[in-house]
């Protein structure tokens, strides 16, 4: 008779304990990642507990602590690189520490974001990363009742619920505006997604106006849509903008993937970049290095931002005091569309 062995899922701590050779409490620190454990011990333990095919019951944990090993990280879209770098630095760092990033995504739908946040809390997390510091009131009084660190990401052009970790959007939009202006650019045009959701878009918008008016000008045109950003949209965008206003001499997209498209207008349509128009975008993409043309943009420093996060999660969990805000500021490539 074939002897079947019991599944994983009846394993208990005290399997792990008697093989490795330890008391379970010696198997709890090692499974918590606690630091005053030999490493002697905590491969016996790691041994076993792969030998045994053991799965630790993080929410029963939980209940005694009060804390799982798991960090809420809430973001509005994998659509492109963007987030899943700032998911890369975060997790990176957690993963380091013996925490799981759980992540949720809210299509830069707020209320979207509010159920996400909702449901997430029911599993007390230790800690939460999440892009941007507008949230809707529900939201905001979940975050704020939380008894454990907050990191909004991305953004410092506002007060946080508690840490920040990011740069200022206004910032990098006077930067190009002023740029474009330096550069004798006169009648300028804009082509954005759905700005109305993408709030740091919409920073990054209005920083690039004052910085125009700052120097006498103003916005020539402007395109925009009630759809997310794509390269797609950044092209049928920039051909409907010059098609309206054929004497523009610049055009600022709210981020690389439409400048990227703007540019593939221009190659088809014959239009000549930089000498006839200048394009411009925002977040350093690789794309942007790819293209025949390298973009003129601004690198927001995204995997850095994830892992500074992190760390200020861990750090508070420590029960040391990060800086409740921390900008990195951005990196300006002058590339060869402007």
């Amino acid at each position: 008779m074939k002897v079947q062995s019991e599944p994983a899922t009846s394993i208990t701590l005290e399997d792990v304990a008697r093989l490795a050779g330890v008391s379970g409490m010696t198997v709890s620190r090692v499974l918590q990642n606690h630091v005053n454990v030999s490493e002697q011990t905590r491969a016996k333990v790691q041994a076993a507990v792969t030998a045994l095919g053991y799965v630790p019951n993080r929410l029963a944990g939980a209940l005694t602590t009060a804390r799982t090993r798991l960090i809420a990280v809430i973001v509005p879209s994998l659509s492109n690189i963007v987030f899943p770098e700032v998911l890369r630095g975060a997790n990176e760092c957690l993963d380091a520490a013996g925490y799981q990033a759980v992540i949720g995504v809210s299509d830069y739908d707020l209320e979207k974001e509010e159920r996400i946040i909702a449901a997430m809390q029911a599993w007390r997390p230790s800690g939460w990363i999440l892009a941007g510091l507008e949230h809707t009131p529900r939201a905001l009084q979940i975050l704020r009742e939380v008894r454990s660190p907050v990191v909004e990401v991305m953004d410092t052009d506002g007060e946080p619920i508690d840490m920040a970790v990011g740069f200022s959007n206004m910032q990098a939009g006077r930067d190009m505006g002023r740029f474009l202006a330096d550069m004798g650019r006169r009648r300028i045009g804009y082509v954005g997604g759905d700005l109305s959701r993408d709030l740091r878009a919409a920073k990054r918008k209005e920083g690039f106006e004052q910085a125009l008016a700052e120097n006498g000008l103003e916005l020539k045109a402007r395109f925009t849509a009630q759809q997310p950003s794509s390269l797609l949209l950044g092209r049928s965008g920039l051909a409907q903008l010059i098609a309206a206003h054929p004497d523009l001499d610049a055009v600022y997209f709210s981020n690389d993937d439409m400048a990227v498209g703007g540019l593939m207008h221009c190659l088809v349509a014959g239009i000549e970049v930089p000498g006839r128009l200048a394009l411009a975008g925002f977040n350093g993409l690789e794309i942007g290095e790819a293209v025949p043309l390298r973009l003129t943009t601004i690198k927001s420093p995204r995997h850095s931002i994830g892992q500074r996060a992190a760390e200020h999660i861990l750090a508070r969990l420590a029960g040391k005091v990060p800086p409740l805000r921390l900008d990195l500021g951005c990196e300006f490539i002058a590339g060869q569309t402007t």
